[in-house]
This record gives structure tokens, sequence and C-alpha cells, in this order.
């Protein structure tokens, strides 16, 4: 195993999307049990850690706008930006007639592909019947799998029976220390590191991708020209 690539100066960055909209919410009680037991597993691990939370309830607007107009503002920016430094990834959705939220489908719809490469992510969800407990793996693993991320082999389901049983917590801690591990190896970060130039690069999201794909555009065509604000040369 490599040495952890993170210190105290520079934690493992573990970042948490909610995707809970009541008050109180159990999808944001589901993603904070997950993220005290991960935390204490990188801990574990020997690294120092960080937490930020993306609550997607206070975005739904900006997203909706989003959408709309292709662009996201400030709010949804700077959590986009807080989710290209993350180290790990928990995220955790309710489950609304069978599927995900369209909350959470739509904040994801506006990550650049390129932003979660190698990422290894914890999935959550939760619903008010056990019918829908192969939401996490029948929807949202391939989901995160098209984003090159990697979900970790344990999921994470929870409805209102589960919550006093043992069973939930076992499986709290079996994904916590599959995260850790991945994240004490530094296996992701050598995976881009490696294989950077063999993706597509359809966005290049974070500023290391923005920086490592930028010789591999054509900014002299006529879509980027008035993408620019010029005029294209047939004109």
């Amino acid at each position: 195993m490599t040495k952890p690539f993170q210190s105290p100066e520079h934690p493992a960055r573990l970042v948490v999307i909610n995707a809970g909209v009541s008050d109180p919410s159990s999808t944001r009680m589901l993603a904070d049990r997950i993220a005290q037991q991960s935390l204490d597993r990188l801990a574990g691990a020997g690294l120092a850690t960080s937490l930020a939370i993306i609550d997607l309830a206070p975005l739904a607007i900006d997203i909706a706008k989003a959408i709309v107009a292709g662009f996201p503002g400030d709010k949804l920016q700077a959590a986009i930006d807080s989710l290209a430094g993350a180290d790990a990834i928990i995220a955790a959705t309710p489950v609304y007639k069978a599927g995900m939220s369209g909350l959470f489908k739509s904040f994801i719809d506006l990550v650049d592909n390129d932003l979660l490469i190698a990422k290894p992510v914890i999935l959550a969800a939760t619903a008010g019947t056990a019918r829908h407990a192969m939401v996490a793996d029948e929807q949202m693993r391939p989901l995160f799998a098209f984003l090159r991320a990697v979900p970790v082999p344990t999921s994470i389901f929870a409805a209102p029976e589960d919550w006093g049983a043992p069973d939930l917590g076992k499986r709290i801690d079996r994904a916590a220390t599959e995260l850790a591990q991945f994240v004490a190896s530094g296996v992701g970060r050598s995976i881009v590191n490696a294989a950077w130039d063999g993706y597509q690069h359809q966005f290049a999201g974070n500023a290391t991708a923005a920086e490592q794909s930028a010789a591999d555009v054509n900014f002299d065509t006529d879509l980027m020209r008035l993408a620019a604000g010029g005029s294209s040369s047939g004109s």
C-alpha cells in the first residue's frame, strides 16, 4: 500500500451530498451517521480529515435555473467546487416513486463528466418502504459509474424499520471501512495521474482537469469563436 498523500496541512476531504428536503430529514440523518463513521475510519487509518456538507434543498431554485440557463450561479458553483475538491464522497438521496429524487439527479446532471474520476463514493438512500431497497444499486451505482467515480462495494438503504436494527450500523461501518481503505491507499489519485490522457475530457470540470486538458481543446473553430463573442468564418 502506498503512503497516504494527505497530511495535517492537507487533510482528506470528505464531501456529503444530501438531497433530503424535509426537516428533520431521514436522508440527512443517515448521511450524518455515515459521515461520522467514515471520519472515524479515516482517522483510524491515520488520515487527517475535513468534512463539507452540500444540502441540496436550499439550492433547488439555483439548480433549476442552471438547468434552464446552462450555467450555475455563485452558490451552486461553490457547491460544485467543493465536490471537485473531494477525496471521498457520500451521496444520499430520498426515494420517490421507485427512483432517486429529481433534485439529486438534477444536481448530478450539472456536474462535469470529468469531475469525479476515480473518487470513492458511498451510495445511500432512504424511503418509506423496503420495496425501494435496490434503488442505490440499480440507479445510483450506474449513474456514478458513468461519471467514472468508484462506488464502494457496500451501499446503504434505510426504511423506517431499519433505524433501530443493528444491521444498519453494520452496513454503515462496512461501507465506511471500504471508503477509508480506498482513500488511504491513494489509488484514486494514482489512477487519475496515470490514466488522464485516456479519458475523453468532455468537460474537464475541476481546475486540475482544465489545466491538463487545455492543450487538447481546439479554440480555433467557428463554435469556439462564437462562444467567445466573435463571428464564425462563414459569416
